[in-house]
């Protein structure tokens, strides 16, 4: 059975497969035929016949031996060398750390602080239907007909009780406090400074204006009927409320605090000794 040979470097010089243009035309022939299904039968003839001559050429390059060409090899020198006095080295400190924050909230943090803020903002709710409805059932029956598919009722009766109304829309305001009590408690360690500003006035500002962009789209009913300067004094509550309460939580120290060991859940009592010990200190 024919070999061909291996590479190899003779001397000053290196044995390397010949260089050859076949597979250049060969692409250059599929690239006609797949060309012919939108044009015509001419341009697949090309380039059937491109594509033939050039296997026909490029396996003639390659068996029963593989052709070879010998390269002259030019040895250089290259002088590795800095302008700089010594090499620059990252000083690791308590300014250069691996991940962002260091210390955070607790996840039932974020759920006390997201119930709280929820009850905060019941009451200027409640004062917005009385004011202007003269009835507290009004933004109930707003809310929880968001949530109702095909909810059509007359204006007048949204200021009456609903039972159905006022279930989906405990349901959507406790599950939104909770969820937006947990983003606050991921998000307000990354904020050290002002937190409460965050909280209470950026975050409700961001997402209220989300909400007047999207409404309108989703469902026209409601937003038409949603008194915006209300929504956000209300969202503004449960933002300064929720956002206190996280804020004055104890806060936990991250994983990267723990060794690798801990990290990856393995037994080692002395590293785990060790790190309580410094812990305490």
């Amino acid at each position: 059975m024919a070999t061909h040979p291996e590479p190899h470097v003779s001397g000053k010089r290196i044995h390397l497969p010949a260089p050859t243009a076949w597979p250049m035309f060969l692409a250059f022939g599929l690239m006609l035929l797949f060309a012919s299904l939108v044009t015509n039968a001419g341009v697949a003839i090309v380039g059937a016949v491109l594509v033939v001559v050039s296997c026909a050429g490029w396996f003639g390059q390659v068996l029963p031996y593989e052709r070879h060409e010998d390269v002259i090899l030019r040895l250089e020198q290259v002088p590795v060398v800095t302008t700089r006095a010594r090499v620059a080295r990252i000083e690791m400190s308590a300014v250069h750390r691996a991940r962002l924050p260091l210390e955070t909230y607790s996840l039932f943090s974020g759920v006390k602080g997201g119930i709280a803020g929820g009850l905060a903002m019941i009451l200027p709710a409640l004062l917005y239907g009385l004011i202007a409805h003269h009835s507290i059932w009004y933004p109930i029956n707003l809310l929880g007909g968001a949530g109702i598919p095909n909810f059509r009722v007359a204006a007048q009766d949204l200021s009456s009780f609903n039972l159905t109304a006022l279930v989906v829309a405990t349901i959507i305001h406790s599950l939104a406090s909770i969820l937006v009590g947990l983003l606050y408690a991921a998000l307000l360690p990354m904020l050290p400074r002002r937190p409460i500003l965050f909280g209470g006035l950026v975050a409700p500002l961001v997402w209220t204006a989300l909400l007047y962009s999207i409404l309108g789209v989703i469902n026209p009913f409601f937003a038409q009927r949603i008194q915006w300067g209300w929504f956000l004094i209300s969202q503004i509550a449960f933002g300064v409320v929720a956002g206190a309460v996280v804020a004055r939580a104890p806060r936990v120290r991250t994983a990267q605090y723990l060794s690798f060991a801990q990290r990856a859940g393995l037994e080692s009592p002395g590293i785990s000794q060790h790190s309580e010990r410094k812990d305490r200190k």
